[in-house]
């Protein structure tokens, strides 16, 4: 049988290790100058050299050469055997197989004995987390008063399991996931002592897959070449189950072209290739999170080639900031669902798609509009310029048609009680009309016809803080003069009322209503204590009174 390639290039010597030089740096020094410590704690996700890094540890604690900046030497009978795995001082301890407290009693009774052959007994504790309460509490009182000769080592993939009185015992080590160029480079060395053929393509798609894991990285290119083939990014792409990149492409550009059909098809067709369906919206995610953050400004974080780079700040354009993060939060999810596996492998997929096509959901009272791509909102008339001044928003006459003729403008529709209640249930008294006294004419639904507009103006302005406070709250109507937006929480409403926020939002109103308004911030969650619900005629002990005070429910209007 033969050895795995992982197996066969683990790291024997500290400059071997890959990726991890702020801790090897750390550790040869603490050889080099004789202060090594009882305790290690080495944390960091799979594959990232932690156990390796133990060994590396053990050996050099141990290793006979009389230079200590050679330790460790692989030369002498001590790195040998520890190299051949016939050490008898060095212990490792599966956490995940030995969890019980009696495990750790039986550990304690024996590390009092002298090492057999080395200068100290290393306990390589691996997966500590997996460890139970008791047998933690077993091990603090060893694991902070060692004898002389022991040092304990113990590695882990998550920290934050790990009691903190043992966190304060031990040395912590941190092991950052590994970057991709320096996973590629290192395949690309394992791959020519080992005479693989194989595409640079094909090692930068296998570095990406391995997310930042070494181990990973040689196990998928061990894998790979079992066929004896050359390894080609199409045959890498067909094993791993992945997308072409082209394909990726298009769907996104069907999502920012709203073009449900090409869209769809292009999901079914990756998938009946073969493409995992979680894997293939972890690319698109992985190539949202590209445009996003060109648009952000940020694109030199991007390891990309020009051609890359051109067509992605080219598609870029095509988004808004908030839409790129909507859509990432919706695929993001559909890689993380386990109803990828069951019997509609690919209905995550087509869900988080139809919802990153379809229109936004209106705020409360605001009437359905068309959505439209990022590119032809900013060709809009409507959004480019503010609408008509405010003679064309007086009672009884309509506003001037952009495009298509609008209905005659109704007369102002009656407030909904929910807004001054809740306005009422927050001061305690009801709300006042600041001067100047607003237009008559300004009603909710002139507020929601032109809300988009508002929101425009704002960007426009790069009132980009104030603008996403905006989009989060909820018109909840006008009582006494005052326009009262519903916020979703106390921190969100005072976070509004700081700074300019208020004086901004009013004057965007101002410009595009072409009158003045004053704006007041409730907090409306829907769910309502005993005294709002008395404000709000409700009887708390009743069935619907319970239901918002208990059990979660939301007032979504009041009659």
């Amino acid at each position: 049988m033969s050895q795995s390639l992982y197996r066969k290039w683990r790291p024997r010597e500290w400059d071997q290790v890959v990726g991890q030089d702020p801790v090897v740096k750390t550790l040869r020094n603490a050889i080099l100058t004789d202060r090594v410590g009882h305790a290690y704690l080495f944390a960091g996700p799979r594959g990232t050299g932690k156990t390796t890094t133990a060994r590396l540890l053990a050996k050099a604690v141990n290793c006979l050469n009389p230079d200590p900046g050679e330790r460790p030497c692989n030369q002498c009978d001590h790195c040998t055997a520890v190299n051949e795995g016939r050490f008898l001082d060095l212990i490792e301890i599966d956490a995940a197989s030995n969890t019980s407290v009696e495990d750790i009693r039986d550990l304690r009774d024996k590390i009092s004995f002298s090492p057999n052959l080395g200068k100290y007994k290393v306990y390589i504790i691996d997966e500590v987390h997996m460890l139970s309460t008791p047998a933690f509490n077993a091990l603090l009182k060893t694991l902070e008063e060692p004898p002389p000769h022991a040092i304990f080592i113990l590695a882990t993939t998550e920290i934050h399991k790990i009691p903190a009185t043992v966190l304060s015992r031990c040395q912590r080590y941190e092991f950052r996931r590994v970057p991709v160029p320096l996973i590629v480079s290192h395949l690309q060395h394992v791959a020519e002592q080992e005479n693989i053929a194989v595409e640079p393509e094909a090692l930068t798609l296998i570095a990406r897959q391995a997310t930042g894991s070494v181990r990973d990285g040689i196990s998928l290119l061990d894998q790979l070449s079992s066929t004896g083939e050359t390894i080609t990014l199409a045959k890498t792409q067909e094993v791993l189950g992945t997308a072409a990149s082209q394909v990726v492409i298009d769907l996104v550009s069907s999502i920012a072209d709203r073009s449900t059909a090409p869209g769809l098809a292009q999901i079914h067709a990756a998938l009946d290739a073969g493409t995992d369906p979680r894997q293939f919206a972890r690319q698109v995610v992985d190539l949202l999170r590209n445009l996003l953050l060109v648009r952000l400004g940020n694109e030199r974080e991007l390891d990309l080639t020009p051609e890359q780079r051109q067509l992605q700040r080219a598609l870029s354009g095509r988004f808004d900031a908030a839409e790129l993060v909507e859509i990432i939060r919706l695929f993001n999810t559909a890689a993380l669902d386990p109803r990828a596996g069951s019997w509609q492998p690919g209905l995550p997929l087509e869900l988080a798609f139809a919802q990153a096509v379809s229109p936004p959901q209106p705020a409360l009272g605001e009437p359905a509009q068309p959505h439209q791509p990022a590119a032809a909102r900013a060709k809009s008339p409507q959004a480019a310029a503010p609408p008509a001044p405010a003679t064309a928003l007086s009672p009884g006459k309509a506003d001037p048609p952009p495009a298509v003729s609008a209905p005659p403008q109704e007369p102002a529709p009656a407030q909904p009680a929910l807004a001054s209640r809740l306005l009422q249930a927050e001061t305690g008294t009801p709300a006042q009309a600041p001067n100047p006294e607003p237009d008559a004419g300004v009603t909710v639904r002139t507020i929601n016809d032109h809300w988009r507009q508002v929101l425009a103006a704002l960007h426009e302005q790069k009132h980009f803080q104030t603008e996403a406070f905006l989009r989060s709250s909820h018109i909840l109507g006008i009582k006494e003069g005052v326009l009262i937006l519903g916020l979703n929480s106390e921190f969100s409403k005072s976070k509004m009322e700081s700074g300019d926020h208020m004086e901004v939002t009013q004057a965007a109103l101002a410009r595009v209503l072409g009158t003045s308004i004053p704006v007041r911030c409730v907090v409306a969650t829907g769910k309502l204590n005993d005294k709002m619900l008395a404000d709000l005629d409700i009887d708390s002990d009743g069935m619907v009174g319970t239901a918002l005070r208990d059990l979660g429910g939301e007032v979504v209007d009041v009659q």
